[in-house]
């Protein structure tokens, strides 16, 4: 069968990327595949792109995917990128795929799971109200007061030493403007964000954070995004003690959501055991894949 690919224009631009897309269609114009390439611009990243490539299951073999993967990389090296990324779930179409035109997998992450309806809500309480001598919860949803907005943009760098095993992700340098530009994305779409902190009580400042996204409706599946907590806070189980507090607010908010998602790098094992004390189950492993160009 001739697959026809369509270069698209996409709108989804952001402070620090923009993407590029194609569409394959078959003789009749039927979508049958699609290719999105996320290239990052701000300067700590703008040698990395992020692909996203799906192939309809009835049109596989055919090269479509193969096309599509070609228009990409082309596009990647000829912006100058140095390294391609995408993940796939193991066993999948796609890990065979990846693994067969020259990617190579360079992290392991596990999904994991915890079903609000079975949780233990009186250990989590217990968790949450332990006193942690220095420190105390607070939390908002969507964006940042103005009051904690300096020290929250200042807390980010306690991602800067998150496991990324082989990948070439680069460091991310946060500032006010995508700390906002990030709670607007999840407004727009229709989504809620709230954010956990540990406060610093000697000047209140920002020593961790952990954030959750769920669905506007409050049903279906809520999702973590990240969780940190800063080098010379460490060790006094803030981690855990915000997230347990996170998940207690999204059951006591939202009575109807089914549960909630996360996913860690097998080579961090300190966020591990936190999620399998809480309750979380192994639901999936995926790979993340890099081509170096």
């Amino acid at each position: 069968m001739s697959v026809r690919l369509t270069a698209l224009t996409e709108p989804d631009t952001s402070l620090s990327s923009y993407r590029l897309a194609w569409l394959a269609s078959d003789t009749d114009g039927i979508p049958v595949g699609s290719a999105f390439l996320r290239l990052y611009t701000r300067p700590e990243q703008n040698h990395l792109a992020a692909l996203e490539l799906h192939v309809h299951p009835a049109e596989r073999r055919n090269r479509t995917g193969s096309r599509l993967l070609d228009a990409a990389i082309a596009a990647a090296r000829q912006d100058g990128r140095r390294s391609v990324i995408t993940q796939a779930e193991a066993g999948s179409p796609g890990d065979l795929f990846l693994s067969a035109r020259g990617f190579r997998r360079v992290l392991t992450l596990t999904f994991t799971r915890l079903p609000l309806a079975g949780a233990d809500m009186a250990a989590l309480t217990e968790i949450t109200d332990q006193p942690h001598p220095g420190y105390r919860l607070a939390s908002w949803e969507g964006t940042v007061p103005d009051d904690l907005a300096e020290t929250f943009v200042a807390s980010r760098r306690a991602m800067d030493d998150m496991p990324m095993g082989g990948t070439d992700f680069g460091t991310v340098t946060w500032d006010l403007d995508r700390v906002r530009a990030a709670a607007a994305a999840v407004e727009k779409r229709g989504d809620l964000l709230t954010t956990v902190v540990a406060l610093d009580e000697s000047d209140g400042s920002i020593a961790g954070f952990t954030e959750l996204v769920v669905p506007g409706d409050g049903r279906g599946e809520g999702q973590h995004y990240s969780t940190g907590v800063l080098p010379e806070h460490r060790g006094y189980g803030l981690a855990r003690w915000m997230k347990a507090a996170s998940i207690r607010q999204a059951h006591d908010r939202h009575p109807d959501l089914n549960g909630l998602r996360t996913d860690t790098a097998d080579n961090n094992p300190y966020m591990r055991r936190i999620n399998d004390a809480l309750g979380y189950v192994p639901v999936h492993t995926a790979f993340e894949y890099q081509l170096d160009l």
